[in-house]
């Protein structure tokens, strides 16, 4: 959940024209990744679980590529 909220904090200072682009993006993959997880603790069956703890990993690679970007555009 910090996580979530530095990239938050960090991502105010992305340029207002990213605002519906790569700020959205990047916001969404990252809080993606808590909700993933603590989605499928709550469910009963661990496979069921294991399913949204991938999709949180999945997440944390698509923030991994918008960050690199973000990068890569100063």
């Amino acid at each position: 959940m910090n996580f979530v909220s530095e990239i938050y904090k960090v991502s105010k200072s992305f340029p207002k024209e990213e605002i519906f682009g790569l700020t959205s993006l990047l916001r969404r993959s990252t809080v993606s990744i808590p909700s993933n997880v603590f989605e499928g603790n709550g469910r009963e069956r661990l496979r069921e679980y294991l399913r949204f703890f991938n999709i949180a990993i999945a997440s944390l690679f698509e923030f991994q590529t918008h960050v690199e970007i973000a990068f890569n555009l100063e």
